[in-house]
């Protein structure tokens, strides 16, 4: 199979950005003041900011520390943060010029489209860089270097890649699981 075949099936799931606004903010009154929160800091010490479109939810904090989760794409993540930037600085908090956004996680899913022998791929990418225990998880859990990423493969062939700051990591990270299975002779 074609290295262009793996790399187009992979599919962005969530990214999780973060950023900040430098100050303090009542979690309380912004519950009240905003549509769309969820504010109930017996159970979570922040406040929950949904988007639609984008869909994706902003975690707010006390200190003025923003979580973004949820977006299929870095500019998904972006266009909610200046969703809630918008509603923010419409509350009259004032808000740094260009906020900082930090991609933190790129969650992704990819198709090797071979069933996988999980047994003879954890024996033959190295105990030292792998996990596969099947009566306490279905998928071999792959610990790559470079790039610095963890990928869950399944016998199914679906892969799932996590950790990757930018797209081209899940995309580098696809081809080298695609070029050590095919080493192995394990790759249908």
């Amino acid at each position: 199979m074609s290295g262009t075949d793996v790399v187009e099936s992979i599919e962005i799931q969530n990214v999780v950005a973060s950023t900040g606004i430098e100050q303090e903010l009542d979690l309380k009154s912004l519950s009240l003041d905003m549509a769309g929160t969820e504010y109930n800091p017996d159970n979570f010490p922040g406040l929950v900011y949904r988007t639609s479109d984008p869909k994706s939810a902003c975690l707010v904090f006390r200190s003025g520390k923003i979580v973004c989760t949820g977006a299929d794409s870095v500019e998904g993540v972006h266009a909610a943060l200046d969703i809630l930037f918008e509603e923010l600085s419409d509350l009259g908090i004032p808000l740094p010029d260009e906020p900082e956004i930090t991609v933190q996680n790129i969650v992704s899913s990819a198709d090797l489209r071979s069933n996988l022998n999980l047994n003879a791929l954890a024996i033959g990418l190295g105990l030292e860089d792998v996990e596969y225990e099947p009566e306490q998880f279905p998928g071999l859990v792959y610990r790559l270097e470079e790039p610095s990423v963890v990928v869950l493969m399944f016998g199914s062939g679906k892969v799932v890649i996590t950790g990757a700051k930018e797209v081209a990591q899940a995309e580098q990270a696809i081809e080298v699981v695609r070029d050590e299975v095919q080493k192995l002779g394990l790759l249908g």
